[in-house]
Order: C-alpha cells, then sequence, then structure tokens
C-alpha cells in the first residue's frame, strides 16, 4: 500500500491510497480481465463501512487500486500491538468493530447494477488484513474487487486454492458453490480471535491447516477468555457453522444479533482505541501526508476508463510521491516512475491539439469581426438616392441626399408658356410675360401685396368755406 494525491482542476487535491497487485497477479491477462469486470460491479458499492474504490491504473503489466485514504489501522495491526503487550481487546470495542463490517458486507451482499439485477458480489476474502478501523471509530472492509477475481480465477484452475486459509469456509476450501455465507462465516473467524487474542485454527502447513479447518472442533471464546460474555458465543458459534444452511441468512442479522447480546460502545471510543494501539504509526504516516500534500504534483499517470461515479467530470491524476514505510512498504516512486511516461506524452499531444484549435477559433473570429466592419463602413459611405421627380412630363435624376443637418431642395425652372392656363387669373386668361415664371415646388406663388401710393402733399393742407387750413394727416 502507498501513498498518494489524487488531483483535479481548480487545485483540486486529496491524499489517497494506492494498491500495487502482486506481480504474478498483474501479468496474469485472465486476472487482469476478471479484476476489471469485477472493479466495475464493485463501483456500484455505496456505504460507510466500505472503502471506495475511486480508480484502476492498469499498464504496462501493473495494475494500481486507487482507494480512499482512511486515516486509520487494520485490525491485524491492532490485533498484534495488543497481544504483544498480553492484553486483549474489549468485548464490546470488538462488538463495535464488527457490527460496521458486517453492515457493509451486507451492502455488498445486496447491491444491485443499474436496472436493478443483484450483483451477487461476494468479498471471499475477509480477514483482519482487509478490515481497516479509523480513527473517527468507523470500521471499513476492503479489496472487494480484489478478492472476487481472485475467487474466480480460483474456480477455474483446478486444484489451486489461494488465499487466506484460515479464514476460509469449508464450502470454499471443497471448491463448493460460494456464497454470502461463505462471508459470515469468515467474519465469525475473526471475531473469534478478536475476543481471544489467540488463532482459530494453525497447523504445521497447508494440509494440516485445510484438516484443522473441516474437522477440527470449536471452542466457544468464553471458554478460552473468561472475560467474554456468554452471550457473543452464541452469536460467533452460530457463524462458524460447517453448514451455510445453519449460519445466519444474512450479514445485517448477524450485525443485529451481535448488537444486541451486550451492546456496543460509540464509535468515538472505537477511536480512542485506534489512536491508543496505533498512535506513533499514525503520527508517522500523517508526516508523510504533510509531506505529499506540500509536493506539487506534475506527472500524473495513466488511468482506466472505471472512474468512481460519484465522481463526476473529475480527472483521476494520481502520483505516488511518498512510500507508506510506517507500514513497512516499499518505495513507491522507482516502482511507478514508468507509469508516468506514457501519460505525459499523450498530454502533450492533447495540449497541441487544444492550441491549435483556440488559435483556429481566434482567426475565425477576427475574420468574422472584420467582415462585419468593412458591412458597416460601406453602408455608411453609399449615397441615399432620392426619388426621380416629374415636372412638366420630364423626368429628373434623382440628386444624393444631403446630410441630416441640412436639407437643401433645388427648384426647376419652367417656361411658363408650356403650362396650362391658369385658372385663378383675371378673366380666365392665360398669364402671359415674357419673363419666365419661377414654379414652387409647394404650389403656385402667393399674389404680391400692392403697397399705398404716396400722399401728394405739394400743397400739405386744404382750405375750408371758411377759409381755415387743415393740414393732411398724411404730410404732418
Amino acid at each position: 500500500m502507498h501513498l498518494g494525491r489524487q488531483s483535479g482542476a481548480a487545485g483540486f487535491s486529496r491524499t489517497v491510497a494506492i494498491k500495487r497487485l502482486h506481480p504474478n497477479l498483474a501479468k496474469d491477462p485472465e486476472f487482469v480481465a476478471m479484476f476489471l469486470d469485477e472493479a466495475r460491479l464493485v463501483a456500484r458499492i455505496r456505504h460507510p463501512n466500505v472503502v471506495p474504490t475511486i480508480d484502476v491504473v492498469a499498464t504496462e503489466g501493473e495494475v494500481f487500486v486507487v482507494m480512499e485514504y482512511v486515516h486509520g489501522e487494520s485490525l491485524a495491526r491492532l490485533r498484534t500491538a495488543m497481544i504483544e503487550t498480553g492484553r486483549v481487546a474489549d468485548p464490546r470495542i470488538v462488538a463495535s468493530v464488527i457490527s460496521g463490517v458486517l453492515h457493509g458486507l451486507h451492502a455488498a451482499h445486496e447491491a444491485k447494477s443499474e436496472v436493478g439485477q443483484p450483483l451477487n458480489i461476494v468479498h471471499r476474502d475477509v480477514s483482519p488484513q482487509n478490515i481497516l478501523v479509523g480513527i473517527e471509530g468507523i470500521s471499513r472492509v476492503l479489496d472487494f474487487g480484489v478478492a472476487k477475481a481472485i475467487g474466480r480465477v480460483q474456480s477455474t484452475r483446478e486444484g489451486q486454492i489461494k488465499g487466506k486459509l484460515a479464514y476460509m469456509s469449508p464450502e470454499q476450501l471443497q471448491g463448493g458453490h460460494v456464497t454470502r455465507q461463505a462471508d459470515i462465516y469468515a467474519v465469525a473467524a475473526v471475531t473469534w480471535e478478536a475476543f481471544t487474542g489467540q488463532r482459530l485454527f494453525s497447523g504445521k502447513d497447508t494440509g494440516a491447516l485445510v484438516t484443522a479447518i473441516l474437522t477440527e472442533s470449536i471452542s466457544p471464546p468464553s471458554a478460552v477468555s473468561p472475560h467474554v460474555a456468554d452471550a457473543f458465543d452464541r452469536v460467533v458459534m452460530r457463524g462458524l457453522e460447517r453448514d451455510p444452511a445453519r449460519r445466519y441468512s444474512t450479514a445485517r442479522e448477524m450485525a443485529l444479533d451481535l448488537e444486541r447480546c451486550a451492546g456496543i460502545v460509540s464509535p468515538s471510543e472505537v477511536g480512542t482505541w485506534v489512536e491508543r494501539w496505533a498512535g506513533p504509526t499514525l503520527s508517522k504516516r500523517a508526516a508523510l501526508i504533510a509531506e505529499i500534500e506540500g509536493t506539487r504534483v506534475t506527472q500524473p499517470t495513466e488511468r482506466t476508463t472505471i472512474p468512481d461515479p460519484t465522481a463526476s467530470d473529475m480527472s483521476m491524476d494520481v502520483a505516488l510521491e511518498v512510500p507508506d514505510d510506517a507500514l513497512g512498504h516499499a518505495d513507491g516512486r522507482s516502482a511507478l516512475s514508468h507509469v508516468t511516461a506514457s501519460s505525459r506524452a499523450r498530454q502533450m499531444a492533447q495540449s497541441k491539439q487544444r492550441i491549435a484549435l483556440l488559435a483556429w477559433i481566434v482567426a475565425f473570429g477576427l475574420a468574422a469581426a472584420l467582415v462585419s466592419v468593412l458591412a458597416i463602413h460601406n453602408r455608411a459611405e453609399k449615397p441615399v438616392m432620392a426619388e426621380p421627380t416629374t415636372v412638366a412630363g420630364r423626368t429628373h435624376p434623382p440628386t444624393p441626399a444631403a446630410s441630416e443637418t441640412t436639407l437643401q431642395v433645388e427648384t426647376p425652372t419652367v417656361d411658363v408658356a408650356s403650362l396650362p392656363e391658369a385658372t385663378g387669373a383675371p378673366g380666365g386668361k392665360r398669364a402671359h410675360s415674357g419673363v419666365p415664371a419661377t414654379l414652387h415646388p409647394l404650389g403656385p406663388p402667393p399674389a404680391p401685396v400692392s403697397k399705398p401710393s404716396k400722399p401728394d402733399c405739394t400743397t400739405p393742407f386744404v382750405v375750408d368755406d371758411k377759409g381755415h387750413k387743415h393740414y393732411k394727416a398724411a404730410c404732418l
């Protein structure tokens, strides 16, 4: 397992966990095909007690599983840390952890396709290593796709049995039909060991271990650890029945029965327990995460077409920068550096295509703008012609329109002799004149106004009969 960072648009990034499959599995075409198929199915599981698979990277003979990072520790390491100090976990804390695991498995068992068809997902590899307990007190199940794909490969190869034998159900070891009851059996075996701090089955070799699982009698947890309540014995022993029909019908049924036995603790108490027994490891990992988050990712890897359905339109660029040394993993930088080469070349090619497309769009936009400007300019300079004017039977050509502020009208000059007889002339006769008349464009000219004649002031007064002079008013 490695720590990495998922980056996206607008500076988005988050820490992720990256699992590198064993080279023997990654180079097996049959397994890779089955695994990718199962990864699509597992993407349908949505539950807080299941670690979601965000993406799958398959390239150049390697397969990497990108999962949501959970700040916590596996149940296997927590149990080991307690055993090393001679301690055993509080049964109620164990019940809380196992209850969450069972609820997560139930969600997987009940998962359906897009059209509502049951997917019949079975984990096939439930073990303490595949149970993660976060510091927030929530337990989660890991690696559904890997486990089921391995199970399908095993079912096609006669005589091959791989995996953690100590937690496999009898029918799985015997090559029988594997159902959800196989996962219930595995959870019961994990619970027995968590209660007692001991191995449920052991053997000198694989054959002895398989024989013990198939035939050896099983003691209840309270017989090994007196601090375990008898109520827990009933739940665990029913889950360990060798006959699948005698086990719980669903994982949820077992979870509810376990919760009713002696009660479970709150998530905060579980989180405190995790911090107590995994504190140093979590502190080292937190320092690695801070280093990763402070480093800019510049080399995204190639990805497959199996995105997380909840992360629509988000690019999945993963860079393995720092190995999780706190968990004893190998260096991931050198092992995965070749993954970025093909992606880098593809990214450069895509960048060139985007630049070329952008340049074409800009050129087209400039050309369209230039055409629009020229059209507007031509319309502005084109003269607006007036309608042709017909006067006295003759058509005069139109004249260009003047500016918007000045309007000049040219008055045509015509020969009065060519006009019809004027009806307004005295006596109805045509007016004769040797001078051409001017035709007003809006009608005949107004009649001339006669001016008053100047009075005769040679004698500015008149004398009446009495000899009195009276001066003329106009001559004063």
